[in-house]
């Protein structure tokens, strides 16, 4: 599988409503952090996730966290743009 592209190298810090949630796995979508369907084509598949509560969240742009769909720092290890 490709590697995914980076949307952002900060994470979408949002305040969710309780519900059901589809993070973009690709960086390819025009809605981020939320997937808009521009996966189609690739081996990439949203990933679902639930907010059992009205919270703030900071959601992963970069698309390396290893805690997805949350950030968890990887962005500060990414090789600088060019």
């Amino acid at each position: 599988m490709a590697d995914p592209i980076i949307a952002n190298r900060l994470p979408a810090v949002l305040e969710l409503e309780q519900g059901e949630y589809f993070w973009c796995v690709c960086g390819r979508s025009r809605d981020q952090p939320f997937c808009d369907g521009s996966h189609k084509g690739t081996d990439f598949r949203p990933l679902r996730f639930e907010v059992d509560e009205k919270k703030r969240v900071a959601l992963c742009q970069c698309k390396f966290t290893g805690q997805s769909p949350f950030c968890d720092g990887s962005h500060k290890h990414l090789e600088p743009a060019e």
